[in-house]
């Protein structure tokens, strides 16, 4: 991310104009969103590695967006906001969610907000996971999103990685290339 556009979006809303440089009107700005799943009871392991997940996520300028509660989800929050980032929580009913979360979207839909979590990002981040990460991987698998795993589900089409650092670096690779399939950039201009 360039530097105008981290101090563009760290900035306070109201004041967003008067940093942005001239940007023609029909120019749209789209920031990477990748998703991160796993159990909203997570082991410690599984926290460190969300928090881990999350900083790196946001040190890349990307969002983080996730289920909205507990657990991997809170870890992966609070790790992308120590690290400046931006969080989104899609949430099953119409609470607040963790204290972590930008922007709240409250569903009221139950696991059938794991479809629009999914296919809301470029990329798919699984830490640990339970019977409801598994429906998400299901979901990211069917509608061709990239899955990227750490201590996850040992399925076909989840990409294993060692490390936050290999997840995370390989779902911003395939995240990109989502992207220029929908997006409206010039395919060589930098994220």
């Amino acid at each position: 991310m360039s530097s105008w556009n981290k101090s563009f979006w760290s900035g306070p809303a109201w004041d967003r104009e008067e940093q942005a440089p001239f940007i023609p009107e029909d120019t749209r700005i789209f920031a990477m969103q990748i998703a991160v799943i796993g159990r909203g009871d997570c082991s410690e392991d599984e926290g460190r590695m969300a928090g881990a997940v999350g900083r790196l996520i946001a040190g890349k300028g990307g969002i983080v967006c996730c289920g909205g509660r507990g657990g991997v989800m809170e870890a992966v929050c609070r790790g992308a906001k120590e690290a400046g980032g931006r969080t989104v929580g899609i949430l099953p009913d119409t609470g607040d969610g963790n204290a972590y979360i930008d922007v709240v979207i409250r569903t009221g839909m139950g696991h059938a907000r794991n479809v629009i979590l999914i296919l809301s990002a470029d990329a798919v981040i699984a830490v640990g996971g339970g019977y409801g990460t598994l429906s998400e991987i299901a979901v990211a698998l069917k509608t061709g999103k990239p899955v990227f795993g750490l201590s996850t589900w040992n399925i076909e089409g989840v990409a294993d990685c060692a490390t936050p650092e290999e997840a995370v670096s390989r779902a911003v690779r395939a995240g990109r290339r989502s992207r220029q399939s929908r997006s409206h950039r010039d395919p060589g201009e930098p994220l």
